[in-house]
C-alpha cells in the first residue's frame, strides 16, 4: 500500500513538473497578451452595453423574484393565522376597558 502512494506521489510530481516546464516556455509575454486582449476585449463598448443589460435585467428579475417570496410568504402566514383562531373565552360585555 505505502509503494502504492509513493508511486502516486511520483506521478503526479512529474506531471506536475512537466506541465510547469511547458506552460513556462509560452511565458510571461504570452500571458501578457493574452491579459491585454482580455482587458480590450471587456473595454468595448459593445461588451459594456450588453453587460449593463444583464446587470439591469438581473436587478429586474431579482426584485421580482422577491416580491413574489414575500407575497407568498405573507399568504402562507395570513392563511395559517386564520385557521389557528380560537374562539373569544370571554363573555359579552366582559371585555377589557
Amino acid at each position: 500500500m505505502q509503494e502504492r502512494f509513493t508511486m502516486k506521489k511520483l506521478t503526479m510530481l512529474a506531471v506536475a513538473g512537466a506541465g510547469y516546464v511547458l506552460g513556462s516556455r509560452a511565458g510571461r509575454e504570452r500571458y501578457e497578451q493574452i491579459k491585454t486582449q482580455a482587458t480590450r476585449t471587456w473595454n468595448n463598448p459593445k461588451v459594456q452595453d450588453a453587460a449593463d443589460t444583464v446587470q439591469a435585467q438581473a436587478k429586474q428579475a431579482g426584485a421580482d423574484l422577491g416580491h413574489a417570496v414575500k407575497d407568498k410568504v405573507s399568504e402562507k402566514v395570513s392563511s395559517s393565522d386564520h385557521a389557528n383562531e380560537q374562539p373569544s373565552t370571554i363573555a359579552p360585555g366582559m371585555g377589557t376597558s
